[in-house]
């Protein structure tokens, strides 16, 4: 984000149907509901082809929770409430974002902040009945994961900050875990992306812009336990058109098939800074609704559990009343045919 047959038997077709069932999508965008939103549309939104939504608790937490700041549950209580007391019956794997921002804390800086903040996120979506925590790891302001980018690069080594970022990575999974067992760790990207600005060449890392990345979610993987899952949401499938692309992503999530998961994110307007988003000439578009259709049902058909919409100018849900913005309702359809919904 800038601001994813032939059948033989009947036990084999049941187990297949079963399979497809279990298939989740979720909406995720610059539309991003906050709780007192979700509390009053949540009837409206729940119209829409989704399991579930990310949404925010505050604007403070959002900008501030990976920061020397440690937010206390009063702060968050009317926030909590509202997610509390919204009545949820078809969205239930709703993601609470958590973000790496401002990210100017360094990994051997004190921790105990973003740790206190990681619990008491995950705690409240427990609490909200929320399927966990949607963990965005871009760096849209520090950059914490780029070793050449750290106030003690010059005298500490590689090898000092991956451990150090490896230990933080326990520490902020625990947390998550302290606050919501069993929950589920939503990322923007995970070991998918280290592993292609290294080429897969662990030597490389040091050089990658989220080398930091990898030795952090080894952390997380390493206390992950019982049912937790953590997901690579793989954003860099945003623009892909190609089925064959879907099949073609580094296999690194299945060194880790008891908590791991492969996921994709589409971004429907995609590219529209240059191409621009039009409502009436589709062709204008970087998908037509039939584009963006095949590419769903095959991130769908070959995800392990969970695709994800992702939107910027084109909202799902605006102010005042949650009706749809900038969306034609073609591209509404086509969501619709492709999630079977």
């Amino acid at each position: 984000m800038r601001f994813l047959l032939p059948l033989c038997g009947l036990a084999i077709f049941l187990s297949s149907a079963s399979a497809q069932t279990t298939k989740k999508l979720i909406e995720f965008g610059w539309d991003e509901p906050d709780a007192a939103f979700m509390r009053k549309h949540i009837a409206t939104m729940e119209q829409m082809p989704f399991d579930g939504t990310v949404f925010t608790l505050t604007a403070d937490f959002l900008a501030q929770g990976w920061s020397k700041r440690a937010f206390t549950e009063g702060e968050l209580r009317q926030a909590a409430d509202d997610l509390k007391m919204t009545p949820i019956k078809k969205f239930t794997h709703n993601f609470l974002r958590f973000d790496v921002t401002p990210g100017d804390v360094d990994w051997f800086d004190d921790f105990s902040p973003i740790v206190s903040n990681a619990r008491l996120a995950a705690k409240i979506a427990r609490e909200g009945h929320a399927a966990g925590v949607m963990f965005d790891i871009e760096q849209y302001n520090a950059r914490p994961f780029n070793y050449q980018k750290q106030r003690d690069a010059k005298t500490k080594s590689w090898d000092q900050y991956a451990a150090q970022a490896k230990n933080r990575g326990r520490e902020v999974m625990k947390a998550f875990q302290d606050g919501y067992p069993d929950l589920i760790v939503f990322t923007t990207w995970a070991y998918t992306l280290p592993h292609m600005q290294s080429g897969g060449d662990p030597a490389k890392l040091p050089q990658a812009d989220y080398g930091l990345l990898k030795p952090f979610l080894d952390g997380m993987f390493e206390v992950a336990t019982g049912k937790t899952k953590i997901i690579d949401g793989f954003e860099s499938s945003y623009g892909y058109k190609d089925p064959k692309q879907f099949e073609q992503i580094p296999p690194v999530m299945k060194q880790h098939p008891e908590h791991g998961s492969q996921s994709f994110g589409l971004w429907m307007d995609n590219d529209w800074r240059s191409k621009g988003w039009d409502v009436n000439d589709f062709a204008k578009n970087y998908f037509t609704p039939e584009q963006f259709e095949t590419s769903l049902k095959k991130a769908l058909a070959t995800t392990d559990e969970y695709v994800w919409v992702y939107t910027e100018e084109p909202k799902w849900w605006t102010p005042p009343d949650a009706k749809p913005s900038k969306l034609p309702q073609a591209y509404m359809d086509a969501v619709r045919r492709a999630a079977g919904k």
